[in-house]
């Protein structure tokens, strides 16, 4: 029986219950440690994503750990087959506690130098995938006065993101749909609406999603663990609140762009085309924009080769942690010189 590859980040057991979880995006990354996460609390699980032979092996795993599962391929841009997800769920466990809207995607480029359709694809899946969720679950939250919706956001939703400009897109649109929903939620004070902004996940994101910058990326350190956002997400589950921020750089990127929006992207950029100088070529690709991720692990490995001296391109580059506190402390003390 597969058994779960994480430990670091365990909560109290069964804690959960058997309150019934829809997660999407369940095949890979955050997603599939979550899944993990939430069975080893208790949880019962509706599995989503598009591969159908990866959400089986995770769906294994989670009723190794003795989660009750149902897996249910789903292409989340596809409003029909969402609101089919959601029916499947009350169809096989009478209810839904809680949804989790994870599926995302990404592309990397130059915007004008990416097709059109790519950037449209990725708005989609991280924009549109989470408003077929929401508006999927919510009549039957308003018909049961009762549910969580759990949105994956970014820090991305904060940051201006050169090079990432649908991304960003989606995210900052995201995050403004999340908090007007939650406003319009008030008449039900046990619907719930919330909001996940991790910093870089080392999840196999960078190795599916699309790259049209003609080099080979990889995420900028410091890494966030996968378990460490899922841990968050099990405990968001247990008691529900707005928004929930997870890595050391995620406050400070969002003082930063409050105070001097304009220089943390022109530094971003500075950073990311300096890194792309040394980076190795890649041939242009899609990714998993149009067809499904062909890596299903929670790690993308990329923490393991910090230890090997290598050139870390793109990303190490969006502007760390220590680019971050930097800016802030410069931009905290410019604040109160003026203020003096």
């Amino acid at each position: 029986m597969l058994q779960p590859a994480y430990t670091s980040w365990r909560t109290p057991p069964r804690s959960l219950g058997a309150r019934v979880v829809v997660l999407t995006g369940a095949s890979s990354g955050i997603g599939r440690a979550t899944a993990l996460a939430l069975a080893e609390q208790g949880a019962t699980l509706v599995l989503a994503a598009r591969d159908r032979a990866a959400l089986e092996t995770v769906a294994a795993a989670c009723e190794g750990l003795g989660a009750d599962t149902l897996v249910v391929p789903t292409d989340v841009t596809d409003p029909a087959a969402m609101r089919a997800l959601a029916d499947a769920a009350i169809e096989r466990f009478g209810a839904i506690d809680v949804w989790i809207n994870n599926a995302g995607v990404g592309v990397v480029g130059r915007f004008d130098e990416i097709p059109i359709a790519v950037h449209r694809r990725v708005v989609e899946t991280n924009l549109l995938g989470e408003m077929n969720g929401a508006h999927a679950v919510l009549p039957y939250f308003r018909q049961q006065q009762r549910g969580t919706l759990i949105n994956m956001v970014s820090i991305g939703a904060w940051a201006p993101t050169p090079y990432a400009t649908a991304y960003a897109a989606s995210k900052f649109a995201l995050r403004g749909f999340s908090e007007s929903l939650r406003a319009e939620q008030a008449d039900l004070p046990d619907v719930h609406v919330c909001e996940v902004y991790p910093t870089f996940v080392d999840t196999p994101g960078f190795q599916n999603g699309g790259n049209y910058t003609g080099r080979r990326l990889k995420p900028p350190a410091p890494l966030l663990d996968p378990q460490q956002v899922a841990h968050a997400i099990v405990d968001l589950v247990r008691r529900p609140r707005p928004t929930v921020t997870v890595g050391r750089a995620a406050w400070p990127a969002r003082v930063v762009h409050a105070l001097v929006p304009g220089l943390m992207g022109r530094t971003a950029k500075r950073l990311f085309d300096a890194a792309l100088q040394h980076a190795d070529d890649a041939a242009p690709t899609s990714g998993n924009l149009f067809d499904a991720s062909r890596r299903h692990a929670v790690d993308g490995g990329y923490r393991r080769e910090r230890t090997l001296p290598a050139v870390s391109t793109p990303a190490a580059v969006a502007g760390g942690t220590a680019l971050a506190m930097a800016v802030g402390a410069v931009a905290a003390w410019l604040v109160w010189r003026q203020r003096r």
